[in-house]
C-alpha cells in the first residue's frame, strides 16, 4: 500500500474510532476495559496481520513515528501541567520529584543490568533500553491521573506529576546510551553529558518553559480581566504556547518535553494567582456559554463529563477560570485524538517484528519487580506527605508504559541506531507497551474504584472520630 493510501486509511480509521468511542464512552466507563485496549485491537485488525490496510515499519518509518509520538507527548505534557495546581512549595511535590529522579535512575540501572547480563546487549544499547522503558506514560495514564486541579489526592497527584516529569528526565539517559554507542558526543570523561545533557538541559528546559508560560499566561489573563480582550482565542494560545516553549527549549539545547510541561504548570499558576478585577466577575458576551444550573439536561451532562472533557475538570466563574476551562477542554480533545492515532499505529506495528523468548520473563520483571522496587526505594523516608500503604502499592503498580517509550525508541532509531539493536529494542518496547496497555487497562477501573471506596470510608471514620465526635454524639 502506498503512503498516500495509508494516510487516507488512517484518517478514516481515526475519525470512525473517535465517533464510536464518543457514542460508547458511558458504557466503556462502566466496564474494566480501557479505550486504549480497543484502539490497540483495531490497530492489529487493520495491520498486516489483519486486513492489511495500514502498513508501517518501525525502522523504515522511524522519522514519521518520531514526529507522530512527539506531538502526542507534547499535547499530553501540557495537559498534565495544567492539572497541577498545588504551589511548588507544597510538600506533596516531593512524591513526583522522587519518582521522576530516584525511581527513574533505579529503573534505568536495573533494566541496564538485565540488558547486559541477561540479554547480552552492549552497555550502550542496554542503557538505551532502560531509558526507553523507564518513563511512565502521560497519555495512556489519564485514568489514574488527576481529573480536577483542586484535587489534593496524593496518589493521583504523584502519578500525574511523575508522568509530566519523567518523560523529560529520561532524556539524559537516552543521550548517554547513544553516546556509549558512539552516536552522541559525551565529552572527555563524560563532562559534556554531565554539564550539558544533564545539568543544563534539565534545568534550562524547566526554566525556559516556566518563564514563557508565566509571561504568556499573565499577559493574556491581564488583557482578559482588565481590558476584556483576547477572548475566544484560548485554543490558539494553547498551540502557540506549546510550540513556542518547545521550539525555544530546543534552540537553547534543552529538553523541550520538560519545557512544555513547565509551561502548562506556569499557565495554571498564573490563573490561580491572577488578582480579580471588577470586570472579571462579569461573563463576557462572546465567551463560552455557561449552562444554567436549572437545566436538568445540562446538569446531567455536567455530572457525567467534566468541563475539560474526560480526565479534566475545573470550575470557576471568573475570567481566569473560564479561560482555563476552555484551554482544558481543547487540550483534552487533542489528547484523545493523539491517543487514538498513536495506539492504532502501535497495534499495526506488532506483526512487523520478530520476538524472542526473553520477553516471557523481561516484561514481568519490569512490571512486577523493577517498578515496585524502584517506587518503594524512591519514596522511602518520605515525610510530611502522609503516604499510606495502599497509595504506595498503587503507584508501584500503575507504572504505565506507552507513547513516551515509543517516542524514545523512534528517536534512537532515527539517530543512527544499528539495525540489529533497533530491531531487538523495538520488539521489546512494543511488547512492554502492549502488555502495559492490557494489564493496566483491565485493572485500572476495579482498583481505582476500590481505592475511592476506601477513601470514602476513611473520611467518614475520620469525621466520626474527630475532636468534636463526643460532643456531636450528645447533641440532640
Amino acid at each position: 500500500m502506498n503512503a498516500d493510501l495509508s494516510f487516507n486509511v488512517g484518517y478514516a480509521l481515526v475519525g470512525l474510532l473517535l465517533i464510536v468511542m464518543t457514542l460508547s464512552s458511558s458504557f466503556i466507563a462502566r466496564v474494566p476495559l480501557s479505550s486504549a485496549i480497543l484502539y490497540l485491537a483495531v490497530g492489529v485488525g487493520v495491520g498486516p496481520a489483519g486486513l492489511g490496510l495500514l502498513t508501517l515499519d518501525p525502522l523504515d518509518d522511524s522519522h514519521l513515528l518520531e514526529r507522530l509520538t512527539e506531538v502526542a507527548v507534547l499535547i499530553s505534557l501540557f495537559t498534565v501541567g495544567l492539572k497541577l495546581e498545588l504551589p511548588l512549595r507544597d510538600r506533596r511535590w516531593r512524591i513526583p520529584l522522587r519518582l521522576a529522579s530516584v525511581s527513574m535512575v533505579l529503573t534505568v540501572g536495573a533494566v541496564t543490568a538485565a540488558g547486559v547480563s541477561l540479554l547480552d546487549l552492549p552497555l550502550g544499547a542496554a542503557v538505551l533500553l532502560g531509558a526507553i522503558l523507564a518513563p511512565t506514560d502521560p497519555v495512556l495514564a489519564s485514568d489514574v491521573q488527576m481529573s480536577d486541579p483542586h484535587d489534593r489526592d496524593r496518589l493521583r497527584f504523584g502519578l500525574t506529576g511523575e508522568g509530566g516529569l519523567n518523560d523529560g528526565t529520561a532524556f539524559p539517559f537516552v543521550m548517554l546510551g547513544l553516546g556509549l554507542l558512539s552516536l552522541h558526543d559525551l565529552g572527555d570523561w563524560g563532562w559534556r553529558w554531565w554539564a550539558v545533557d544533564v545539568a543544563w538541559a534539565v534545568a534550562g528546559g524547566l526554566g525556559i518553559g516556566y518563564l514563557l508560560g508565566a509571561v504568556v499566561g499573565s499577559a493574556i489573563l491581564y488583557l482578559r480581566t482588565h481590558h476584556r480582550e483576547a477572548l475566544g482565542l484560548d485554543e490558539f494560545m494553547v498551540l502557540g504556547l506549546i510550540a513556542l516553549a518547545y521550539g525555544v527549549a530546543l534552540l537553547g539545547h534543552t529538553y523541550g518535553f520538560l519545557a512544555v510541561f513547565a509551561a502548562g504548570l506556569a499557565l495554571r499558576r498564573a490563573a490561580v494567582t491572577q488578582p480579580a478585577s471588577p470586570s472579571a466577575l462579569a461573563t463576557p458576551a462572546d465567551a463560552h456559554p455557561v449552562e444554567s444550573p436549572d437545566d436538568p439536561i445540562a446538569g446531567q451532562r455536567q455530572a457525567r463529563t467534566p468541563p475539560g472533557g474526560p480526565g479534566f475538570a475545573t470550575a470557576s466563574g471568573t475570567a481566569p477560570g473560564q479561560m482555563m476551562d476552555s484551554v482544558a477542554r481543547f487540550n483534552a480533545q487533542l489528547e484523545r485524538v493523539a491517543e487514538v492515532a498513536v495506539v492504532l499505529v502501535i497495534g499495526a506495528l506488532l506483526t512487523e517484528l520478530h520476538y524472542g523468548l526473553e520477553l516471557l520473563w523481561l516484561v514481568p520483571l519490569l512490571l512486577l519487580v523493577i517498578r515496585p522496587v524502584a517506587v518503594y526505594v524512591g519514596l522511602a523516608g518520605l515525610r510530611g506527605v502522609g503516604m499510606a500503604g495502599p497509595e504506595r502499592r498503587l503507584i508501584a503498580w500503575f507504572g504505565i508504559r506507552g507513547i513516551g517509550s515509543m517516542y524514545y525508541l523512534s528517536y534512537a532509531i532515527s539517530h543512527g541506531l544499528a539495525v540489529a539493536h533497533a530491531e531487538r529494542l523495538a520488539a521489546i518496547t512494543l511488547t512492554v507497551i502492549v502488555a502495559s496497555v492490557l494489564v493496566h487497562g483491565v485493572t485500572v477501573t476495579p482498583l481505582m474504584r476500590r481505592y475511592e471506596r476506601r477513601k470514602e470510608v476513611s473520611g467518614r471514620k475520620a469525621t466520626v472520630t474527630g475532636p468534636n465526635a463526643k460532643r456531636d454524639s450528645r447533641a440532640p
